[in-house]
Protein backbone atom coordinates (compact mmCIF):
# COMPACT_ATOMS: atom_id res chain seq x y z
CA UNK A 1 0.00 0.00 0.00
CA UNK A 2 1.41 3.40 -1.02
CA UNK A 3 0.56 5.15 2.26
CA UNK A 4 2.26 2.48 4.41
CA UNK A 5 5.40 2.52 2.27
CA UNK A 6 5.53 6.29 2.25
CA UNK A 7 4.95 6.43 6.02
CA UNK A 8 7.86 4.03 6.63
CA UNK A 9 10.14 6.02 4.34
CA UNK A 10 9.23 9.31 6.02
CA UNK A 11 9.60 7.77 9.47
CA UNK A 12 13.22 6.89 8.68
CA UNK A 13 13.76 10.59 7.98
CA UNK A 14 12.06 11.68 11.20
CA UNK A 15 8.88 12.92 9.47
CA UNK A 16 5.51 11.82 10.83
CA UNK A 17 2.88 10.73 8.27
CA UNK A 18 0.46 13.12 9.97
CA UNK A 19 2.03 15.92 7.93
CA UNK A 20 1.11 14.10 4.70
CA UNK A 21 -2.49 13.99 5.95
CA UNK A 22 -2.26 17.72 6.66
CA UNK A 23 -0.94 18.37 3.13
CA UNK A 24 -3.75 16.38 1.48
CA UNK A 25 -6.35 18.04 3.71
CA UNK A 26 -4.89 21.44 2.89
CA UNK A 27 -5.19 20.79 -0.85
CA UNK A 28 -8.73 19.49 -0.32
CA UNK A 29 -9.62 22.74 1.41
CA UNK A 30 -8.08 24.80 -1.39
CA UNK A 31 -9.92 22.96 -4.16
CA UNK A 32 -13.35 22.69 -2.53
CA UNK A 33 -13.32 26.25 -1.23
CA UNK A 34 -12.29 27.59 -4.65
CA UNK A 35 -15.47 25.97 -6.00
CA UNK A 36 -17.45 27.46 -3.14
CA UNK A 37 -16.08 30.96 -3.69
CA UNK A 38 -16.24 31.08 -7.49
CA UNK A 39 -19.98 31.98 -7.76
CA UNK A 40 -19.18 35.28 -6.01
CA UNK A 41 -17.38 36.35 -9.21
CA UNK A 42 -20.31 35.28 -11.37
CA UNK A 43 -23.20 37.34 -9.97
CA UNK A 44 -23.04 39.98 -12.70
CA UNK A 45 -22.23 37.63 -15.64
CA UNK A 46 -25.08 35.26 -14.74
CA UNK A 47 -27.46 38.19 -14.30
CA UNK A 48 -26.53 39.59 -17.72
CA UNK A 49 -26.76 36.29 -19.60
CA UNK A 50 -29.91 34.84 -18.06
CA UNK A 51 -31.69 37.96 -16.79
CA UNK A 52 -31.78 36.68 -13.21
CA UNK A 53 -31.70 39.42 -10.56
CA UNK A 54 -28.78 39.65 -8.13
CA UNK A 55 -31.07 38.94 -5.16
CA UNK A 56 -32.49 35.84 -6.94
CA UNK A 57 -28.98 34.50 -7.57
CA UNK A 58 -28.09 35.33 -3.97
CA UNK A 59 -31.03 33.22 -2.77
CA UNK A 60 -29.65 30.20 -4.64
CA UNK A 61 -26.23 30.78 -3.09
CA UNK A 62 -27.89 31.08 0.32
CA UNK A 63 -29.15 27.51 -0.14
CA UNK A 64 -25.55 26.49 -0.76
CA UNK A 65 -24.34 28.12 2.46
CA UNK A 66 -27.15 26.60 4.54
CA UNK A 67 -26.56 23.06 3.26
CA UNK A 68 -22.79 23.55 3.51
CA UNK A 69 -23.20 24.18 7.23
CA UNK A 70 -25.96 21.69 8.00
CA UNK A 71 -23.86 18.90 6.50
CA UNK A 72 -21.21 19.49 9.18
CA UNK A 73 -22.48 17.19 11.96
CA UNK A 74 -23.38 14.49 9.44
CA UNK A 75 -20.02 14.85 7.71
CA UNK A 76 -18.45 13.79 11.01
CA UNK A 77 -20.72 10.72 10.98
CA UNK A 78 -19.81 9.92 7.38
CA UNK A 79 -16.13 10.14 8.28
CA UNK A 80 -16.64 7.72 11.17
CA UNK A 81 -18.70 5.26 9.13
CA UNK A 82 -16.97 5.34 5.76
CA UNK A 83 -13.53 6.80 6.47
CA UNK A 84 -11.79 10.03 5.58
CA UNK A 85 -10.50 8.78 2.23
CA UNK A 86 -13.91 7.72 0.91
CA UNK A 87 -15.68 10.86 2.11
CA UNK A 88 -13.06 13.29 0.79
CA UNK A 89 -12.71 11.61 -2.61
CA UNK A 90 -16.50 11.35 -3.04
CA UNK A 91 -17.07 14.96 -2.05
CA UNK A 92 -14.42 16.27 -4.46
CA UNK A 93 -15.85 14.10 -7.21
CA UNK A 94 -19.32 15.57 -6.64
CA UNK A 95 -17.95 19.13 -6.64
CA UNK A 96 -16.08 18.48 -9.90
CA UNK A 97 -19.19 16.95 -11.50
CA UNK A 98 -21.48 19.74 -10.31
CA UNK A 99 -19.08 22.38 -11.58
CA UNK A 100 -18.87 20.78 -15.00
CA UNK A 101 -22.64 20.36 -15.29
CA UNK A 102 -23.13 24.02 -14.35
CA UNK A 103 -21.51 25.10 -17.61
CA UNK A 104 -24.57 23.65 -19.39
CA UNK A 105 -27.29 25.20 -17.23
CA UNK A 106 -30.06 27.16 -18.92
CA UNK A 107 -32.73 27.58 -16.22
CA UNK A 108 -32.77 29.04 -12.72
CA UNK A 109 -33.61 25.70 -11.14
CA UNK A 110 -30.37 24.34 -12.62
CA UNK A 111 -28.49 27.00 -10.62
CA UNK A 112 -30.33 26.04 -7.43
CA UNK A 113 -29.80 22.30 -7.98
CA UNK A 114 -26.11 22.46 -9.00
CA UNK A 115 -24.63 25.43 -7.12
CA UNK A 116 -27.21 25.50 -4.37
CA UNK A 117 -27.92 21.88 -3.41
CA UNK A 118 -25.15 19.78 -4.99
CA UNK A 119 -22.27 22.15 -4.22
CA UNK A 120 -23.64 22.83 -0.75
CA UNK A 121 -23.88 19.17 0.22
CA UNK A 122 -20.57 18.12 -1.36
CA UNK A 123 -18.53 21.02 0.03
CA UNK A 124 -20.14 20.46 3.43
CA UNK A 125 -18.64 16.98 3.46
CA UNK A 126 -15.14 18.52 3.44
CA UNK A 127 -15.88 21.62 5.50
CA UNK A 128 -14.05 22.83 8.59
CA UNK A 129 -15.22 19.70 10.40
CA UNK A 130 -12.58 17.81 8.42
CA UNK A 131 -9.90 20.06 9.91
CA UNK A 132 -11.19 19.42 13.43
CA UNK A 133 -11.31 15.64 12.87
CA UNK A 134 -7.81 15.49 11.35
CA UNK A 135 -6.26 17.60 14.11
CA UNK A 136 -7.87 15.56 16.89
CA UNK A 137 -7.15 12.13 15.35
CA UNK A 138 -3.64 12.66 14.08
CA UNK A 139 -2.14 15.13 16.58
CA UNK A 140 -1.56 15.04 20.30
CA UNK A 141 0.38 18.30 20.22
CA UNK A 142 0.26 21.33 17.88
CA UNK A 143 -3.45 20.83 17.26
CA UNK A 144 -4.09 24.58 17.31
CA UNK A 145 -1.41 25.20 14.70
CA UNK A 146 -2.76 22.40 12.49
CA UNK A 147 -6.32 23.74 12.68
CA UNK A 148 -4.95 27.18 11.80
CA UNK A 149 -3.12 25.87 8.73
CA UNK A 150 -6.08 23.82 7.50
CA UNK A 151 -8.57 26.58 8.14
CA UNK A 152 -6.39 29.04 6.24
CA UNK A 153 -6.59 26.77 3.19
CA UNK A 154 -10.37 27.15 3.10
CA UNK A 155 -10.39 30.94 3.11
CA UNK A 156 -7.33 31.20 0.89
CA UNK A 157 -8.88 28.92 -1.73
CA UNK A 158 -12.11 30.93 -1.73
CA UNK A 159 -10.34 34.25 -2.13
CA UNK A 160 -7.08 33.60 -3.99
CA UNK A 161 -8.77 31.93 -6.96
CA UNK A 162 -11.18 34.81 -7.56
CA UNK A 163 -8.79 37.07 -9.57
CA UNK A 164 -8.10 34.15 -11.94
CA UNK A 165 -11.81 33.45 -12.17
CA UNK A 166 -12.68 37.09 -12.76
CA UNK A 167 -10.00 37.39 -15.46
CA UNK A 168 -11.25 34.25 -17.21
CA UNK A 169 -14.81 35.61 -17.07
CA UNK A 170 -13.65 38.88 -18.59
CA UNK A 171 -11.58 37.26 -21.34
CA UNK A 172 -13.46 34.07 -22.21
CA UNK A 173 -16.81 34.07 -20.41
CA UNK A 174 -17.99 32.61 -17.11
CA UNK A 175 -18.05 28.99 -18.31
CA UNK A 176 -14.29 28.95 -18.87
CA UNK A 177 -13.78 30.11 -15.26
CA UNK A 178 -15.32 26.85 -14.04
CA UNK A 179 -12.74 24.57 -15.70
CA UNK A 180 -9.78 25.21 -13.36
CA UNK A 181 -12.02 24.34 -10.39
CA UNK A 182 -13.06 21.10 -12.09
CA UNK A 183 -9.44 20.11 -12.83
CA UNK A 184 -8.23 20.98 -9.31
CA UNK A 185 -11.00 18.98 -7.61
CA UNK A 186 -10.40 15.96 -9.86
CA UNK A 187 -6.65 15.93 -9.22
CA UNK A 188 -6.97 16.33 -5.44
CA UNK A 189 -9.61 13.57 -5.37
CA UNK A 190 -7.04 11.18 -6.86
CA UNK A 191 -4.37 12.29 -4.34
CA UNK A 192 -6.81 11.84 -1.44
CA UNK A 193 -7.73 8.34 -2.61
CA UNK A 194 -4.08 7.32 -2.78
CA UNK A 195 -2.70 8.99 0.38
CA UNK A 196 -5.48 9.74 2.87
CA UNK A 197 -5.88 7.36 5.83
CA UNK A 198 -8.32 7.45 8.73
CA UNK A 199 -6.05 7.18 11.77
CA UNK A 200 -2.36 6.91 12.67
CA UNK A 201 -2.86 3.22 13.54
CA UNK A 202 -3.66 2.55 9.86
CA UNK A 203 0.01 3.15 9.05
CA UNK A 204 1.35 1.72 12.32
CA UNK A 205 1.86 5.04 14.14
CA UNK A 206 0.67 6.85 17.25
CA UNK A 207 -0.68 10.41 16.90
CA UNK A 208 1.98 13.07 16.41
CA UNK A 209 3.45 14.13 19.74
CA UNK A 210 2.03 11.24 21.77
CA UNK A 211 4.56 9.48 24.02
CA UNK A 212 5.34 5.87 23.19
CA UNK A 213 2.90 3.45 24.85
CA UNK A 214 0.29 6.10 25.67
CA UNK A 215 -3.31 5.43 24.65
CA UNK A 216 -4.90 7.73 22.12
CA UNK A 217 -7.61 9.97 23.55
CA UNK A 218 -9.12 10.32 20.13
CA UNK A 219 -9.91 6.67 19.59
CA UNK A 220 -12.96 6.10 17.52
CA UNK A 221 -16.19 4.84 18.95
CA UNK A 222 -17.19 1.60 17.23
CA UNK A 223 -18.72 2.14 13.83
CA UNK A 224 -21.65 -0.07 14.84
CA UNK A 225 -22.62 2.49 17.47
CA UNK A 226 -22.56 5.37 14.99
CA UNK A 227 -25.93 6.16 13.43
CA UNK A 228 -27.39 9.18 11.72
CA UNK A 229 -29.28 9.87 14.92
CA UNK A 230 -25.99 10.28 16.78
CA UNK A 231 -25.50 13.96 15.81
CA UNK A 232 -28.85 14.82 17.41
CA UNK A 233 -27.93 12.94 20.58
CA UNK A 234 -24.60 14.79 20.66
CA UNK A 235 -26.40 18.08 20.04
CA UNK A 236 -28.73 17.41 22.99
CA UNK A 237 -25.74 16.78 25.24
CA UNK A 238 -23.84 19.83 23.97
CA UNK A 239 -26.91 22.05 24.38
CA UNK A 240 -26.61 21.61 28.14
CA UNK A 241 -23.41 23.67 28.07
CA UNK A 242 -23.73 27.45 28.05
CA UNK A 243 -20.42 27.66 26.16
CA UNK A 244 -21.94 25.75 23.22
CA UNK A 245 -24.64 28.39 22.70
CA UNK A 246 -22.21 31.25 23.08
CA UNK A 247 -19.80 29.73 20.56
CA UNK A 248 -22.69 28.98 18.18
CA UNK A 249 -23.85 32.59 18.46
CA UNK A 250 -20.41 34.02 17.75
CA UNK A 251 -19.95 31.64 14.82
CA UNK A 252 -23.34 32.63 13.35
CA UNK A 253 -22.05 36.20 13.28
CA UNK A 254 -18.72 34.99 11.89
CA UNK A 255 -20.45 33.44 8.88
CA UNK A 256 -22.74 36.43 8.47
CA UNK A 257 -19.79 38.81 8.29
CA UNK A 258 -17.51 36.72 6.02
CA UNK A 259 -18.79 34.11 3.55
CA UNK A 260 -22.32 35.44 3.29
CA UNK A 261 -21.47 39.13 2.95
CA UNK A 262 -17.93 39.79 1.70
CA UNK A 263 -17.24 36.57 -0.20
CA UNK A 264 -20.60 36.65 -1.98
CA UNK A 265 -21.18 40.37 -2.53
CA UNK A 266 -17.80 42.12 -2.46
CA UNK A 267 -17.26 42.12 -6.23
CA UNK A 268 -20.80 43.36 -6.80
CA UNK A 269 -20.30 45.96 -4.05
CA UNK A 270 -17.15 47.24 -5.74
CA UNK A 271 -18.97 47.28 -9.08
CA UNK A 272 -21.54 49.65 -7.58
CA UNK A 273 -18.62 51.93 -6.67
CA UNK A 274 -17.22 51.82 -10.21
CA UNK A 275 -14.47 49.25 -9.60
CA UNK A 276 -14.11 46.51 -12.25
CA UNK A 277 -14.38 42.82 -11.38
CA UNK A 278 -10.69 41.91 -11.77
CA UNK A 279 -9.34 44.64 -9.41
CA UNK A 280 -12.13 43.85 -6.93
CA UNK A 281 -11.25 40.15 -7.05
CA UNK A 282 -7.59 41.09 -6.55
CA UNK A 283 -8.54 42.82 -3.29
CA UNK A 284 -10.21 39.58 -2.21
CA UNK A 285 -7.04 37.70 -3.13
CA UNK A 286 -5.07 40.14 -0.98
CA UNK A 287 -7.42 39.29 1.89
CA UNK A 288 -6.67 35.62 1.22
CA UNK A 289 -2.93 36.20 1.58
CA UNK A 290 -3.39 38.08 4.86
CA UNK A 291 -5.81 35.42 6.03
CA UNK A 292 -3.27 32.67 5.36
CA UNK A 293 -0.80 34.31 7.74
CA UNK A 294 -3.46 35.50 10.19
CA UNK A 295 -5.14 32.13 10.62
CA UNK A 296 -1.88 30.18 10.96
CA UNK A 297 -0.75 32.75 13.54
CA UNK A 298 -4.11 32.36 15.27
CA UNK A 299 -3.54 28.61 15.52
CA UNK A 300 -0.13 29.21 17.11
CA UNK A 301 -1.60 31.77 19.52
CA UNK A 302 -4.51 29.50 20.45
CA UNK A 303 -2.04 26.92 21.78
CA UNK A 304 -0.57 29.54 24.11
CA UNK A 305 -3.09 32.22 25.12
CA UNK A 306 -6.65 32.61 26.39
CA UNK A 307 -8.85 31.69 23.44
CA UNK A 308 -11.72 33.84 24.68
CA UNK A 309 -9.58 36.98 24.53
CA UNK A 310 -8.29 36.05 21.07
CA UNK A 311 -11.88 35.81 19.82
CA UNK A 312 -12.68 39.16 21.43
CA UNK A 313 -9.93 40.89 19.46
CA UNK A 314 -10.68 39.07 16.21
CA UNK A 315 -14.37 39.99 16.19
CA UNK A 316 -13.70 43.55 17.35
CA UNK A 317 -11.19 44.25 14.58
CA UNK A 318 -13.43 42.68 11.97
CA UNK A 319 -16.41 44.72 13.13
CA UNK A 320 -14.48 47.98 13.01
CA UNK A 321 -13.15 47.21 9.52
CA UNK A 322 -16.68 46.55 8.21
CA UNK A 323 -18.00 49.75 9.75
CA UNK A 324 -15.16 51.63 8.06
CA UNK A 325 -15.50 50.05 4.60
CA UNK A 326 -18.29 52.38 3.28
CA UNK A 327 -16.01 55.34 4.07
CA UNK A 328 -12.97 53.90 2.28
CA UNK A 329 -14.12 55.55 -0.99
CA UNK A 330 -13.03 52.29 -2.66
CA UNK A 331 -9.62 53.70 -3.54
CA UNK A 332 -6.55 51.46 -3.81
CA UNK A 333 -5.27 52.82 -0.49
CA UNK A 334 -8.61 52.44 1.29
CA UNK A 335 -9.30 48.93 0.02
CA UNK A 336 -5.74 47.84 0.80
CA UNK A 337 -6.17 48.90 4.42
CA UNK A 338 -9.47 47.06 4.59
CA UNK A 339 -7.96 43.94 3.01
CA UNK A 340 -5.16 43.90 5.57
CA UNK A 341 -7.22 44.36 8.76
CA UNK A 342 -10.19 42.32 7.59
CA UNK A 343 -8.12 39.59 5.94
CA UNK A 344 -5.95 38.93 9.00
CA UNK A 345 -8.95 37.54 10.89
CA UNK A 346 -11.18 36.28 8.05
CA UNK A 347 -11.25 32.80 9.61
CA UNK A 348 -8.76 33.34 12.42
CA UNK A 349 -11.74 32.68 14.70
CA UNK A 350 -11.71 28.95 13.93
CA UNK A 351 -8.68 27.66 15.93
CA UNK A 352 -9.81 29.28 19.23
CA UNK A 353 -13.38 28.10 18.64
CA UNK A 354 -12.27 24.51 17.97
CA UNK A 355 -10.12 24.49 21.10
CA UNK A 356 -12.91 25.90 23.26
CA UNK A 357 -15.28 23.29 21.81
CA UNK A 358 -12.89 20.45 22.65
CA UNK A 359 -12.38 21.85 26.16
CA UNK A 360 -16.14 21.94 26.68
CA UNK A 361 -17.27 18.55 25.31
CA UNK A 362 -14.05 16.53 25.07
CA UNK A 363 -11.85 15.66 22.10
CA UNK A 364 -13.76 12.51 21.17
CA UNK A 365 -16.90 14.53 20.43
CA UNK A 366 -15.28 17.78 19.37
CA UNK A 367 -15.60 17.09 15.63
CA UNK A 368 -19.33 16.42 15.76
CA UNK A 369 -20.13 19.27 18.16
CA UNK A 370 -18.02 21.65 16.12
CA UNK A 371 -20.07 20.46 13.15
CA UNK A 372 -23.18 21.91 14.81
CA UNK A 373 -21.36 25.11 15.68
CA UNK A 374 -20.18 25.33 12.09
CA UNK A 375 -23.79 24.82 10.96
CA UNK A 376 -24.66 28.03 12.78
CA UNK A 377 -21.77 29.73 10.94
CA UNK A 378 -23.20 28.78 7.57
CA UNK A 379 -26.76 29.67 8.55
CA UNK A 380 -25.39 33.12 9.33
CA UNK A 381 -23.72 33.12 5.91
CA UNK A 382 -27.02 32.17 4.27
CA UNK A 383 -28.82 35.01 6.07
CA UNK A 384 -26.23 37.52 4.87
CA UNK A 385 -26.05 36.15 1.31
CA UNK A 386 -29.81 36.53 0.91
CA UNK A 387 -30.26 39.58 3.15
CA UNK A 388 -27.50 41.69 1.61
CA UNK A 389 -28.80 40.92 -1.87
CA UNK A 390 -32.31 41.95 -0.84
CA UNK A 391 -31.03 45.15 0.81
CA UNK A 392 -29.15 46.06 -2.35
CA UNK A 393 -32.21 45.35 -4.50
CA UNK A 394 -34.49 47.52 -2.34
CA UNK A 395 -32.15 50.37 -1.37
CA UNK A 396 -29.60 50.23 -4.24
CA UNK A 397 -26.74 50.14 -1.74
CA UNK A 398 -24.98 47.59 0.45
CA UNK A 399 -24.19 50.11 3.22
CA UNK A 400 -26.94 49.03 5.67
CA UNK A 401 -25.78 45.41 5.37
CA UNK A 402 -22.17 46.43 6.09
CA UNK A 403 -23.18 48.49 9.13
CA UNK A 404 -25.38 45.69 10.48
CA UNK A 405 -22.59 43.10 10.07
CA UNK A 406 -20.03 45.37 11.71
CA UNK A 407 -22.28 45.98 14.72
CA UNK A 408 -22.98 42.23 14.98
CA UNK A 409 -19.23 41.53 15.14
CA UNK A 410 -18.89 43.84 18.13
CA UNK A 411 -21.67 41.87 19.83
CA UNK A 412 -19.83 38.63 19.02
CA UNK A 413 -16.70 40.03 20.70
CA UNK A 414 -18.63 40.46 23.95
CA UNK A 415 -20.23 37.01 23.63
CA UNK A 416 -16.76 35.45 23.33
CA UNK A 417 -15.73 36.96 26.65
CA UNK A 418 -18.91 35.54 28.21
CA UNK A 419 -17.51 32.01 27.72
CA UNK A 420 -16.27 31.72 31.26
CA UNK A 421 -12.80 30.23 31.69
CA UNK A 422 -13.94 28.47 34.88
CA UNK A 423 -16.83 26.77 33.09
CA UNK A 424 -14.64 25.34 30.33
CA UNK A 425 -11.99 24.22 32.81
CA UNK A 426 -14.56 22.55 35.06
CA UNK A 427 -16.10 20.61 32.17
CA UNK A 428 -12.67 19.50 30.97
CA UNK A 429 -11.78 18.36 34.51
CA UNK A 430 -14.95 16.30 34.82
CA UNK A 431 -14.25 14.57 31.50
CA UNK A 432 -10.67 13.81 32.52
CA UNK A 433 -11.75 12.35 35.88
Amino acid sequence: MLSAALSARLERRGIHYAWVIVAVTFMTGLASSAALGLPGALLQPLSKEFGWSVDAISSALAVRFALFGLMGPFAAILMERFGLRNVVATALGLIATGSLLATQMTAFWHLVALWGVMLGVASGMTALVLSAVVSNRWFETRRGLVVGVLTASAATGQLAFLPVGAWLVQQYGWRMAVWPVFVACALVAVAAWMLMRDRPADVGLAPYGMPEGAASAAAAPGAARITFGTPFAVLKEAAAHRAFWLLSGTFFICGLSTNGLIQTHFISLCGDAGLAAVPAASVLAMMGVFDLFGTILSGWLSDRYDNRKLLFWYYSLRGLSLLWLPYSEFTLYGLSLFAMFYGLDWIATVPPTVRLTAATVGREKAGMVFGWIFASHQLGAAVAAFGAGKVRALLFTYDPALFAAGAACLVAALLALAVRRTQVAAVAQRKAA
